[in-house]
């Protein structure tokens, strides 16, 4: 009903924008539409991926590697794959949450998506090259350091909520 809701005011607002300035809307579609082209190539490879994933690995299987009981280990896992992932945030939330529907932990999904936001083990050697070797290595394990904390944060207020 929520989707439904915000999707009836999106539609509103354009019809708006179309009333007041028709060009101007034309072109924000164009350019939304060209953003939208360049960023599904990424989103369907990981569409792709965790599909497969899910398709491979019944719950039961992710439960046990990222479950609530896998433990810290389980953190761990998560938290590697996020380091190394490099999967822009729209995609990263909704294969979570399929995640979690599929039996991994809330501890070790926050994990992996704190990791995955803060962490670029991809792109260090391009920061590395902007910032220098010292402060690139800094940062990012700092970033991995905190993204334990915002991990154990979100599992505890998720646990107020349940």
């Amino acid at each position: 009903m929520d989707t439904l809701i915000l999707y009836a005011a999106a539609g509103m607002l354009l019809v708006l924008s179309l009333i007041k300035d028709r060009e101007k809307t034309k072109r924000a579609i164009k350019k939304g539409l060209k953003a939208f082209e360049g960023i599904l190539p990424q989103f369907l490879v990981v569409l792709v991926l965790v599909a497969a994933a899910l398709a491979l690995f019944d719950p039961d299987t992710i439960s046990a590697l990222i479950g609530e009981r896998s433990g810290i280990l389980g953190v761990l896992a998560a938290a590697l794959v996020g380091a190394i992932t490099l999967i822009p945030g729209f995609v990263a939330f909704p294969a979570a949450a399929q995640l979690l529907k599929s039996g991994a932990g809330v501890l070790q999904i926050a994990a992996f998506v704190s990791t995955l936001m803060m962490v670029g083990v991809v792109t260090l050697p391009l920061e590395i090259r902007y910032f220098g070797r010292r402060a690139a290595i800094a940062r990012n394990s700092i970033a991995f350091g905190f993204s334990f904390l915002v991990a154990f944060f979100v599992a505890w207020v998720v646990s107020l909520w349940t």
